[in-house]
Protein backbone atom coordinates (compact mmCIF):
# COMPACT_ATOMS: atom_id res chain seq x y z
CA UNK A 1 0.00 0.00 0.00
CA UNK A 2 1.40 3.37 -1.03
CA UNK A 3 1.28 6.42 1.15
CA UNK A 4 -1.33 9.12 0.65
CA UNK A 5 1.13 11.76 -0.53
CA UNK A 6 2.31 9.52 -3.36
CA UNK A 7 -1.28 8.93 -4.45
CA UNK A 8 -1.87 12.71 -4.50
CA UNK A 9 1.26 13.33 -6.56
CA UNK A 10 0.33 10.56 -8.98
CA UNK A 11 -3.20 11.95 -9.33
CA UNK A 12 -1.87 15.38 -10.24
CA UNK A 13 0.55 13.86 -12.75
CA UNK A 14 -2.22 11.77 -14.33
CA UNK A 15 -4.38 14.87 -14.72
CA UNK A 16 -1.61 16.70 -16.56
CA UNK A 17 -0.75 13.70 -18.74
CA UNK A 18 -4.40 13.10 -19.61
CA UNK A 19 -4.75 16.69 -20.81
CA UNK A 20 -1.71 16.39 -23.05
CA UNK A 21 -2.63 12.88 -24.25
CA UNK A 22 -6.12 13.95 -25.24
CA UNK A 23 -4.92 15.80 -28.34
CA UNK A 24 -2.54 12.97 -29.30
CA UNK A 25 -4.83 10.00 -28.81
CA UNK A 26 -8.33 11.22 -29.58
CA UNK A 27 -8.38 12.37 -33.19
CA UNK A 28 -12.13 12.84 -33.40
CA UNK A 29 -13.17 16.26 -34.79
CA UNK A 30 -16.43 16.10 -32.81
CA UNK A 31 -14.58 16.15 -29.48
CA UNK A 32 -15.65 19.23 -27.56
CA UNK A 33 -13.57 21.53 -25.39
CA UNK A 34 -12.57 19.28 -22.47
CA UNK A 35 -10.95 20.42 -19.23
CA UNK A 36 -9.75 17.94 -16.63
CA UNK A 37 -10.67 19.46 -13.29
CA UNK A 38 -9.54 16.87 -10.78
CA UNK A 39 -7.98 13.43 -10.45
CA UNK A 40 -8.10 11.03 -7.53
CA UNK A 41 -6.07 7.86 -7.15
CA UNK A 42 -6.83 5.08 -4.69
CA UNK A 43 -4.17 4.50 -2.01
CA UNK A 44 -3.12 1.22 -3.69
CA UNK A 45 -2.49 3.18 -6.95
CA UNK A 46 -4.65 0.77 -8.95
CA UNK A 47 -7.58 3.02 -9.90
CA UNK A 48 -7.75 6.64 -10.97
CA UNK A 49 -10.82 8.82 -11.34
CA UNK A 50 -10.52 11.72 -13.76
CA UNK A 51 -13.12 14.46 -13.44
CA UNK A 52 -13.70 16.64 -16.48
CA UNK A 53 -15.97 19.37 -17.77
CA UNK A 54 -17.10 20.01 -21.32
CA UNK A 55 -17.80 23.47 -22.70
CA UNK A 56 -20.78 23.67 -25.02
CA UNK A 57 -24.38 22.66 -25.42
CA UNK A 58 -25.97 19.51 -24.04
CA UNK A 59 -25.57 17.82 -27.44
CA UNK A 60 -21.84 18.66 -27.46
CA UNK A 61 -21.49 17.29 -23.95
CA UNK A 62 -23.25 14.04 -24.80
CA UNK A 63 -21.13 13.53 -27.92
CA UNK A 64 -17.91 14.32 -26.06
CA UNK A 65 -18.81 11.95 -23.21
CA UNK A 66 -19.37 9.14 -25.72
CA UNK A 67 -16.06 9.87 -27.48
CA UNK A 68 -14.13 9.93 -24.19
CA UNK A 69 -15.71 6.70 -22.97
CA UNK A 70 -14.79 5.05 -26.27
CA UNK A 71 -11.15 6.22 -25.99
CA UNK A 72 -10.54 5.57 -22.28
CA UNK A 73 -8.22 2.64 -23.04
CA UNK A 74 -6.14 4.69 -25.45
CA UNK A 75 -5.83 7.47 -22.89
CA UNK A 76 -4.73 4.96 -20.26
CA UNK A 77 -2.11 3.54 -22.64
CA UNK A 78 -0.68 6.96 -23.43
CA UNK A 79 -0.62 7.92 -19.76
CA UNK A 80 1.07 4.59 -18.93
CA UNK A 81 3.87 5.34 -21.40
CA UNK A 82 4.63 8.61 -19.60
CA UNK A 83 4.38 7.35 -16.01
CA UNK A 84 7.34 5.70 -14.37
CA UNK A 85 5.42 3.16 -12.31
CA UNK A 86 5.02 -0.57 -12.66
CA UNK A 87 1.23 -0.68 -13.09
CA UNK A 88 -0.84 1.97 -14.82
CA UNK A 89 -4.04 2.66 -12.88
CA UNK A 90 -7.35 1.93 -14.55
CA UNK A 91 -9.09 5.13 -15.58
CA UNK A 92 -12.63 6.09 -14.76
CA UNK A 93 -13.76 9.26 -16.53
CA UNK A 94 -16.46 11.17 -14.66
CA UNK A 95 -18.29 14.22 -15.97
CA UNK A 96 -17.82 16.91 -13.32
CA UNK A 97 -21.04 18.78 -12.58
CA UNK A 98 -19.48 21.31 -10.21
CA UNK A 99 -19.73 24.27 -12.64
CA UNK A 100 -23.47 23.73 -13.13
CA UNK A 101 -23.96 23.33 -9.38
CA UNK A 102 -21.97 26.51 -8.77
CA UNK A 103 -24.20 28.43 -11.19
CA UNK A 104 -27.30 27.13 -9.41
CA UNK A 105 -25.83 28.07 -6.05
CA UNK A 106 -25.02 31.60 -7.28
CA UNK A 107 -28.61 32.01 -8.46
CA UNK A 108 -29.91 30.86 -5.08
CA UNK A 109 -27.60 33.28 -3.25
CA UNK A 110 -28.73 36.16 -5.47
CA UNK A 111 -32.37 35.30 -4.72
CA UNK A 112 -31.61 35.19 -0.97
CA UNK A 113 -29.93 38.62 -1.16
CA UNK A 114 -32.93 40.04 -3.01
CA UNK A 115 -35.36 38.66 -0.41
CA UNK A 116 -33.19 39.94 2.46
CA UNK A 117 -33.36 43.40 0.88
CA UNK A 118 -37.15 43.21 0.72
CA UNK A 119 -37.38 42.12 4.36
CA UNK A 120 -35.07 44.96 5.39
CA UNK A 121 -37.28 47.51 3.60
CA UNK A 122 -40.37 46.11 5.31
CA UNK A 123 -38.66 46.11 8.71
CA UNK A 124 -37.74 49.83 8.53
CA UNK A 125 -41.34 51.06 8.57
CA UNK A 126 -42.73 48.30 10.77
CA UNK A 127 -44.35 48.87 14.16
CA UNK A 128 -44.68 46.38 16.95
CA UNK A 129 -47.97 44.56 17.10
CA UNK A 130 -50.04 44.80 20.26
CA UNK A 131 -49.44 46.84 23.38
CA UNK A 132 -46.10 48.36 24.23
CA UNK A 133 -45.98 46.05 27.24
CA UNK A 134 -47.34 42.64 26.15
CA UNK A 135 -47.22 41.06 29.63
CA UNK A 136 -50.30 40.88 31.76
CA UNK A 137 -49.84 43.09 34.75
CA UNK A 138 -51.30 42.17 38.12
CA UNK A 139 -52.89 45.02 39.97
CA UNK A 140 -50.59 46.26 42.66
CA UNK A 141 -51.83 45.91 46.23
CA UNK A 142 -51.49 48.86 48.53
Amino acid sequence: MADRSRALRLAERIKVLAASALAKVVKDPDLGFVTFTDARVTPDLMQARLFYTVFGSEEDKALTVAILQKNTGRLRGEIGKQLSIRMTPTLELILDDVPENADDLNELLAEARRRDGEVEKLAKGAKHAGDPDPYIQKPQED
